[in-house]
């Protein structure tokens, strides 16, 4: 059968939320199943466009990189891209929050304990996912606790066609195991091996399952 070439977006890498001009927060997302999805996808015949958080492995060869470094730049960027796009597949860790006032310089240390206001950043994928039209989502949804119910939650909340499951054990490693949790709340799929391996399976299942027309 032949494969219709799609415009795929996808995000990767971690996002920094600084708390001063030196300091931020962020987390250990090496990026590394993002990149292998866009080679994959290259490989299969797409065109990619990549939006990156801070990483350090190249991106791969023929796709589109956008380089961000926080989560307002990731969204700002990816709601420029979504509309030429066929899909969405949001793999990136983004930092979750941000300092509710960024501090001027660099916090002097007093030492004394400080207390720092956190607020929320904004969710990338779940905004996505409600302009996605006739396009398709596949989300990320990295769990350590309760990781069924928090990716059947994922799925819904930001708009998702299908979920990838997969655990904290991922985060650096080569190699990761996956569940693809679709829109009847049941694993239709389960990948596991090298993370380039597990790329290849899920851009065929989306071929095979969700990409549109």
């Amino acid at each position: 059968m032949r494969t219709i070439s799609m415009r795929i977006l996808i995000t990767a890498g971690p996002t920094r939320e600084y708390l001063d001009d030196v300091r931020y927060l962020s987390n250990a997302s090496s990026g590394q199943m993002g990149y292998e999805l866009a080679r994959a996808a290259l490989e299969a015949g797409h065109e990619v466009a990549l939006v990156s958080g801070p990483v350090t492995i190249p991106a791969p060869e023929g796709c589109e990189l956008y380089q961000v470094e926080t989560t307002d730049e990731m969204y700002s960027q990816c709601e420029q891209l979504f509309k030429d796009c066929d899909g969405v597949i949001g793999t990136a860790a983004v930092c979750d929050y941000r300092i509710k006032t960024r501090k001027p310089g660099k916090i002097a240390k007093t030492g004394e304990a400080i207390t720092l206001e956190l607020v929320e950043t904004i969710d990338v994928l779940a905004e996505l996912g409600t302009q996605k039209g006739d396009r398709w989502v596949m989300g990320f949804a990295l769990e350590s606790q309760d990781a069924r119910f928090n990716a059947v939650r994922k799925l819904y909340s930001k708009k998702c066609d299908a979920i990838v499951l997969n655990r904290v054990s991922a985060i650096g490693s080569a190699d990761n195991f996956v569940e693809v949790i679709d829109q009847s709340q049941e694993t239709v799929a389960t990948y596991s091996g090298p993370k380039a391996s597990v790329a290849r399976e899920l851009i065929a299942w989306i071929q095979a399952h969700i990409a549109r027309g």
